[in-house]
């Protein structure tokens, strides 16, 4: 079957003249963000999540971590802060009740503490930083425990990264 006219005379005109029957075609859509990583916050303890952001630290997942720790910061840093001002000076380490008593606290502390170590390897050493200087400055008084036996301070530990990275960006 032949085209008939009308069908011609359209594809011609289309053929030479795009830019006349071309419809605009708006400009492209900025490449979407990647999208949140869909976290399990299991029962929502400060220790469930404190143990999933060392799980995801350990992955180098970094997206993972900054969601459990922006997630700790949002439901414990206020009772953190509390627990902080309650005291004048870390509990004992010698005994462990007093020391855990003060869960949120070190629970939050230690994800601040995971968060810089992140930032800090991902290269975000300004973030890292960042993180750093809350936990050193609100929550110095967190105390996280070593599976090998003893409790260490992360807040001793962000005053030493504070001034390495400090120095290095004095250079």
């Amino acid at each position: 079957m032949k085209p008939g006219l009308p069908t011609l005379v359209a594809a011609c005109l289309a053929v030479s003249l795009p830019s006349v029957f071309a419809q605009e075609t708006p400009a492209a859509a900025p490449a979407a963000a990647p999208a949140a990583p869909k976290l399990d916050f299991g029962d929502h303890g400060s220790a469930t999540i404190t143990g999933k952001a060392w799980a995801a630290h350990a992955a180098k997942n970094v997206a993972e971590v900054k969601g459990y720790v922006a997630k700790i910061r949002e439901l414990y840093e206020a009772t953190a802060i509390e627990q902080q001002a309650s005291l004048t000076a870390p509990a004992p380490t010698e005994d462990k009740e007093k020391v855990h008593s003060y869960w949120a606290l070190n629970d939050v502390g230690t994800c601040l503490f995971i968060l810089g170590q992140s930032l800090e390897q991902s290269g975000d050493k300004a973030g890292a930083l960042a993180a750093y200087k809350v936990l050193a400055e609100k929550l110095s008084f967190a105390q996280c425990w070593d599976a090998k036996g003893w409790f260490w301070r992360p807040a001793e530990a962000a005053r030493g990264r504070i001034k390495a990275l400090e120095f290095d960006a004095a250079e």
